[in-house]
């Protein structure tokens, strides 16, 4: 489960990695701490890199059960706001990467930089 604040760019680009380096090893979803919209801006420079992210949704982290996870991203910082039993999951990091939405310019360096920590995530699962 990667978890951000809306669900709309850093959890979905980690989302998008993690289902290509992750296939047929992992299943993955993301969320957040409340439901918005996939950012334009993230399903573009995902294209970039030749994934595909515009049929994924934001999903409020309130419709999932903890219990049915073994590993929680946090992308944000927000695990200081998740309800302890997710951040007491098997695997629990909090990445705190930049929040693109507020500066598109830097959409590109947040991308690549999830890309890097999903990569060394699955790796180690």
């Amino acid at each position: 489960m990667f978890v951000c604040k809306k669900n709309s760019a850093r959890s979905q680009m980690a989302e998008g990695f993690a289902k290509k380096f992750g296939a047929g090893k992992i299943e993955v979803t993301s969320s957040g701490l409340e439901a918005s919209q996939v950012n334009p801006v993230a399903i573009a420079v995902m294209s970039e890199v030749g994934i595909d992210i515009t049929d994924q949704t934001s999903i409020a982290l309130s419709e999932f059960k903890p219990e049915d996870f073994d590993v929680v991203i946090s992308l944000c910082g927000c695990g200081v706001n998740l309800p302890t039993e997710w951040v007491l999951r098997e695997v629990f990091e909090d990445w705190q990467l930049d929040d693109p939405a507020e500066q598109p310019e830097i959409f590109p360096r947040v991308r690549d930089e999830v890309k890097e920590r999903v990569i060394k995530l699955v790796e180690k699962l």
